[in-house]
């Protein structure tokens, strides 16, 4: 079965030199301090880049510093059924257009194109999807390959509950808090803005 990047646990060492995708949980708040490609949520430290995990000895008595630099593997390709991680590029009212940057939890060594189209988005009450209200360019998503569509690109869906939006960056462009399954908050003006959010995964290995 596909499944998407694994949660580490963060009762555990975070895999120094791993490679992670946006949105990963990296480690627990109370070991290290977030770095370049990471922020923290509530008491934990996510990535918010593709790249290799790796860690920076403190100079006084601080918790050592957690990053992510921008490296990616190669020999990785999309296939049906996989679950990937897209950024978005363009959105209209009948489909989103996106990169696909993961396979697998696995960072791609070149980008692939993908659709989501508006009937793809949700499970539930397709014919209202608002494209507008779910995506924005530059959101990182979480979705399945569904199919091999028109013109080379994957067709792509984020019907279940875990898929949607992971990282997003409000209109006056910080990185935003989900609050529910349709809204993130802006944690510096405390806009809400509409999405269609995934449902943060709760399991652990």
């Amino acid at each position: 079965m596909a499944s998407g990047p694994i949660p580490m646990s963060t009762t555990r060492r975070p895999l120094l030199g791993a490679l992670v995708c946006p949105g990963q949980l990296l480690a627990d708040a109370s070991q290290y301090l977030p770095g370049d490609g990471t922020y923290l949520l509530d008491s934990a430290i996510i990535a918010s880049v593709i790249g290799r995990l790796i860690a920076a000895e403190p100079n006084s008595n601080s918790l050592p510093i957690l990053s992510v630099s921008r490296k990616r593997a190669a020999g990785i390709i999309p296939g049906i059924g996989d679950r990937i991680t897209a950024r978005v590029t363009k959105i209209n009212t009948r489909f989103v257009t996106t990169e696909i940057i993961c396979v697998q939890g696995r960072a791609l060594p070149e980008s692939f194109p993908g659709i989501i189209r508006s009937q793809d988005i949700r499970a539930l009450e397709k014919d209202s999807v608002q494209i507008y209200n779910c995506f924005r360019s530059g959101d990182i998503v979480l979705a399945n390959v569904i199919s091999l569509g028109d013109s080379k690109s994957y067709l792509l869906s984020t019907a279940e509950d875990e898929l949607g939006v992971i990282v997003a960056n409000s209109s006056s462009g910080h990185q935003m808090i989900p609050v529910s399954w349709q809204q993130m908050q802006c944690p510096t003006t405390k806009t809400l803005e509409y999405r269609k959010v995934a449902k943060p995964s709760t399991s652990t290995t």
